[in-house]
């Protein structure tokens, strides 16, 4: 029994040591892969850099392009143009989150009474999923203010926020059903058990759970909001992509597009990165559910 005893002891210690080397083999082999990837993304700059550095054209694109005197002349006034950007993006956001949560919930509700409700969501979902964006503002702004209608705006960045509006509710209202859908259905069951009415239960239990877990697409979308405020400039609002244009007309030099670029980037990245933060954060919640579960 003591030999046994010591041989399966010394079995464990084996395993223990295989494991902690397996480990180690791994470690080292994953900082080795992060090393070489990192090395031939850094060669493979460099060459692309040496290559175009060294292209016949490239003093004259440098010029065009990337000329300091002009980036830093035309920056200033492309910055005062970029706050009609985010006054754009932050109205029209205000706006799309209650009325794309609106059509969600009307594409949801269930039973024949409701159906006329339904069809009209999901018309609404396919018609402006289906329109170009650039189409919608067009014809909403230039159109509706030649209507010379008495009481209606004529102003083409009110319109332009219309337009964005219902263009990406119907984007949101998919991405909120799709949420409201993946909520399991003993939720609702386990509501109505205890009293609540339907629309109790969807304001108490099945939308708040609903939009904790679309908030990273809800962003994504919103990092694409933030870039077709742009189109708006086509109307004639003055924003950072027509400034832009116009700094291009006055000097023939196209660096104020980089400087437009540089704004709406230094938006979109930090979005951009918050929006996987919050990605990764949910996908080790549920992990950590499913360990509980």
């Amino acid at each position: 029994m003591a030999g046994e005893g010591d041989r399966r002891a010394d079995l464990e210690v084996d395993e223990s040591r295989r494991s902690r080397i397996l480990g180690s083999l791994s470690g080292a082999g994953g900082r080795r892969g992060v090393a070489i990837a990192l090395i031939s993304t850094l060669v493979f700059v460099v060459v692309v850099v040496v290559v175009i550095a060294n292209s016949p054209g490239w003093p004259t694109v440098h010029e065009d392009f990337f000329s300091w005197h002009y980036f830093k002349s035309t920056l200033p006034g492309i910055a005062r143009a970029f706050l009609l950007n985010c006054e754009i993006f932050l109205i029209a956001e205000c706006l799309i989150l209650p009325f794309a949560l609106l059509i969600a919930v009307l594409r949801s509700l269930p039973g024949p009474v409701f159906f006329p409700l339904r069809a009209l969501a999901i018309v609404y979902a396919d018609f402006f999923r289906g329109v170009p964006t650039i189409l919608v503002i067009f014809i909403l702004g230039l159109g509706v203010p030649g209507l010379e209608l008495s009481g209606v705006p004529t102003s083409v960045v009110f319109w332009g926020i219309v337009a964005l509006v219902l263009i990406y509710s119907a984007y949101v209202s998919e991405v909120y059903r799709a949420g409201i859908e993946s909520v399991h259905p003993s939720q609702e069951a386990a509501a109505r058990s205890l009293g609540l009415t339907r629309w109790q239960t969807l304001r108490k239990v099945i939308i708040p759970q609903a939009v904790r877990r679309v908030i990273p697409p809800l962003l994504n979308d919103f990092i694409g909001l933030q870039k077709d405020t742009a189109l708006v400039g086509l109307l004639g609002a003055l924003e950072a992509f027509n400034r832009s244009q116009i700094d291009v007309a006055a000097t023939f030099n196209f660096t104020p597009y980089l400087a437009a670029t540089v704004l709406f980037v230094a938006i979109t990245i930090p979005l951009a990165r918050f929006t996987d933060w919050l990605i990764a954060r949910d996908r080790r919640r549920r992990q950590a559910e499913g360990l509980l579960a």
